[in-house]
């Protein structure tokens, strides 16, 4: 039987996480990126992954609550191979508790995830003061930690990943070989864009992201939540804030007042980071399929091409498992995609 040859459109964390998986699964594989490794949103700061609430289960978040248990075994061999570090730590997340509502709210969640969970993590209502000064306001004195959250540090996460690719003789090239074999369509929102103009149709676009990064030391404390702001604190001493969510934009890359804005908020809701120094700004644009889930399977007209794009704001939590099923479908035709993520969910 010859090797399949598979060639992955895209160096982002859903391009690296299918060739990873078909390399692993006896592929020849080549990435092909015209720019850099993560040139995209995968290229981030902020990096925090985290999981839908226990409550109202759906195969969505059956998906990514699999994913989420898979990143430690998935990461640590990635590791292993490449002899970089992720950046990756399951190192749990605090929520404020801010209300009767909310705490009400957070003990149902609490006897949700006992069943939902599977006893593989926990979600817990806790004194705040128990956390010190890393924890975020809370007008009761209570916070939700949860232990299933995990941060993973996004540009040295692509880094190692392709690495760790590189040292298992994939192949890495800037233009798309004559014998391509299997392609796969990682391309982020401009292969979103590029989808929808050959059949005709919104299938999805990108949501531009603008995020900080602190030079603040808390790299063995949990993640915050608060106020819709992710505080990420990572492995090299640093602590990312973010993030904007743009669904209009001009530039894709460049900060303004929205991002001093986020600035503003967090320095509200988390005061232990007032003295931190802004030591970097980033934007950057998201994939969103239409659907609002990943956009993974086959494509609707080329039989030789797959698609695995729209990881929005939970790809990196995600790609450890998007990247086992898209090499099932490619490598043996076993679909196991949800079908709130197949292609066709994102079409008309």
């Amino acid at each position: 039987m010859s090797t399949p040859e598979i060639t992955v459109l895209g160096a982002g964390i859903f391009g690296l996480s299918v060739a990873w998986s078909c390399l692993r699964k006896g592929a020849r594989v080549t990435v092909v990126e015209t720019r850099e490794i993560g040139a995209g949103a995968s290229g981030g700061i902020v990096g925090a992954l985290a999981p839908h609430t226990p409550e109202n289960w759906n195969d969505k978040k059956q998906f990514q609550f699999e994913s989420l248990l898979m990143a430690q075994s998935f990461w640590d061999e990635v590791e292993a191979i490449s002899g970089q570090p992720s950046g990756y730590v399951r190192s749990g997340r605090l929520q404020p508790i801010n209300d009767e509502k909310t705490l009400q709210l957070a003990k149902t969640r609490t006897d949700n995830a006992k069943t939902l969970w599977a006893g593989q993590a926990n979600w817990t209502i806790e004194d705040a003061d128990i956390h010190g000064v890393w924890c975020p306001k809370s007008t009761t004195g209570q916070v939700i930690h949860d232990t299933l959250s995990a941060r993973i540090h996004p540009r040295m996460a692509v880094t190692c990943l392709a690495k760790a690719l590189e040292n298992s003789d994939c192949e890495f090239a800037t233009e798309t070989p004559l014998r391509a074999g299997i392609v796969v369509d990682a391309t982020g929102y401009e292969g979103l864009r590029k989808l929808s103009a050959e059949l005709d149709q919104p299938v999805g676009n990108g949501v531009k992201g603008q995020a900080l990064l602190l030079d603040y030391d808390a790299r063995n404390a949990p993640q915050l939540f608060a106020d819709a702001l992710h505080i990420v604190p990572h492995s090299d001493g640093t602590v990312a804030v973010g993030s904007t969510s743009e669904t209009t934009w001009q530039d894709p890359t460049s900060t303004d007042v929205q991002l001093d804005e986020v600035y503003a908020r967090a320095m509200r809701a988390f005061p232990v980071l007032e003295n931190a120094k802004i030591l970097s700004r980033w934007a950057g644009v998201r994939p969103r399929a239409r659907s609002r889930a990943p956009m993974l399977g086959a494509h609707p007209q080329n039989p030789d091409m797959f698609i695995a794009n729209g990881g929005f704001k939970i790809g990196f939590g995600m790609a450890p498992k998007v990247g086992e099923v898209m090499a099932d479908l490619i490598l043996t035709g076993h679909n196991a995609i949800p079908e709130s993520f197949r292609v066709e969910a994102s079409l008309r």
